[in-house]
């Protein structure tokens, strides 16, 4: 009896194997992903006058990665409290990242603390950074306790109780608010608080989107699913009316209604929050498009082929929010 050769069909063709495709094509998008923060700031500072700020590449990665980091986890514990809510749910569910997610956030966050370290400055040695001052001050301060949180929240992933997690993502949403609003600027307070409600609907919105996609492709057809999938959607357009008012709200108290529109064309904050929003715009297309296709379509699961359009759409809204963050705040005129 003659054994077939792994990996060669009967005709001597080479079988493909199932699922390397897919990986193929993730694969691309993520390094697509990463060159937006990589790349961004030169592009988004051309004839503005405005100086990058060293590093600004890599901080935009980092905080891309730290982003995308806590997106998954909360994505993950948001679908799986939808689910309790869903008669008939199957029992099976889709393996973890959330402790991958949370290693990938932990490193970011080091990277990011490391910066800190050296006075906002491109670390060129171990010997540069100063980790003791990072006590000394509130910005060394918010990314000690980034880096605790995903290290806390690593290790309740892999714990028998994975849903403690909440606590340790919730403590890293805090920090990102105050980071992003320093003593300095006027009302910081109401800012801070802006940021926590956009960022938390945020990701609740795209990693709940990403996990609710693998629960789909781990329970195939069923009835379960499509209800399951009707569920987040009805949830998902609270989500995007709480990040537009959020969103809309964070940028006019950084750019006043009277320059709003030239700011938009002329700094470099301003032209990428103007390509985030037009992002965001063909996301909620894309969700309205997807929500259609359930209400009305046979077979309500080809509902997935929007929405896996969707979160790819969305992760690279995670990359320039990401790179926003590297950018200088535009001037108050």
């Amino acid at each position: 009896m003659i054994r077939p050769t792994p990996g060669v069909s009967d005709a001597g063709e080479p079988v493909r194997r199932p699922g390397t495709g897919r990986a193929v094509a993730v694969l691309v998008l993520v390094v697509l992903a990463a060159l937006i923060p990589l790349l961004g700031p030169s592009a988004a500072l051309h004839d503005t006058g405005e100086a990058v700020a060293p590093g600004a590449g890599g901080v935009g990665l980092l905080r891309t990665v730290l982003l995308a980091a806590l997106c998954v986890p909360v994505g993950e514990l948001f679908v799986r409290r939808l689910v309790r809510s869903v008669p008939g749910a199957p029992e099976s569910a889709p393996r973890s990242w959330a402790p991958c997610a949370a290693a990938a956030g932990f490193v970011a966050a080091l990277g990011l603390a490391s910066f800190v370290a050296t006075g906002n400055l491109v670390p060129g040695s171990v010997a540069e950074i100063d980790v003791g001052g990072l006590y000394a001050s509130r910005d060394g301060k918010l990314a000690l306790v980034e880096v605790n949180a995903f290290l806390a929240a690593g290790l309740c992933a892999l714990s028998a109780r994975p849903a403690t997690q909440v606590w340790p993502m919730a403590a890293v949403v805090v920090a990102e608010a105050l980071r992003a609003h320093p003593t300095t600027e006027q009302g910081q307070l109401v800012g801070s608080g802006l940021t926590l409600v956009h960022l938390t609907c945020a990701a609740l919105w795209t990693g709940g989107l990403l996990y609710a996609l693998r629960t789909l492709r781990c329970w195939g057809p069923s009835e379960a699913g499509a209800a399951m999938l009707g569920l987040y959607a009805r949830v998902a357009a609270l989500l995007l009316a709480a990040i537009t008012a959020t969103g809309v709200w964070s940028s006019l108290r950084r750019m006043p209604s009277d320059t709003v529109l030239e700011q938009l064309t002329t700094t470099a904050y301003g032209r990428v929050l103007l390509a985030k929003v037009l992002l965001v715009a063909a996301v909620a297309a894309l969700a309205l498009w997807a929500r259609i296709r359930l209400g009305r379509a046979t077979d309500p699961l080809t509902a997935c082929s929007p929405a896996r359009a969707e979160v790819v759409a969305l992760g690279v809204v995670v990359a320039v929010s990401g790179l926003l963050t590297a950018l200088p705040v535009p001037i108050r005129w």
